[in-house]
């Protein structure tokens, strides 16, 4: 199963960045990648159970991934599991864990996935990761710049 972790240096809080980072209603400010993000299934605000839907650009092809919150320890650690069946994914799951440093602190979102159909997995699944692995890099580095833009 193809799977990778990301790196990236925070200038504030694991708290702050954490809060920002599962707050939907402001996620769009930020997230390089998304032309829709929101809570569905009656969920208003992010936790244990919650599920969201989070939908591509346009050039990423508009694909909407809903996930449901298995860990949530804000500060810490947040961890969602896809439960709906977009196009080219099986699974898909995502944790995201923050640590304070002495400058701010440090984020590191891991993702694993299985691509579907299972037939092209050899050809679709070494394309994904390589396009899911920049794609985060760049929504962390876009959200990093955006705290240290942001007053607090």
């Amino acid at each position: 199963m193809p799977s990778a972790a990301i790196t990236e240096h925070m200038p504030t809080s694991a708290a702050a960045v954490f809060d920002l980072l599962h707050d939907y209603s402001r996620r769009l400010e930020w997230d390089t990648l998304l032309r829709e993000a929101r809570f569905t299934r009656g969920h208003t605000s992010a936790g244990v159970g919650a599920t969201t839907l989070c939908v591509g650009k346009p050039l990423f092809g508009i694909i909407g991934i809903e996930t449901t919150y298995v860990t949530f320890n804000r500060g810490v650690i947040a961890a969602v599991s896809m439960i709906n069946r977009p196009p080219f994914f099986q699974t898909f799951a995502a944790s995201i864990r923050h640590q304070n440093t002495g400058e701010g602190s440090s984020l590191t979102y891991r993702f694993s996935f299985r691509a579907r159909p299972c037939f092209l997995r050899w050809l679709l699944e070494p394309i994904m990761l390589v396009v899911l692995r920049h794609e985060t890099r760049q929504r962390l580095r876009a959200l990093s710049r955006f705290l240290a833009s942001t007053p607090r």
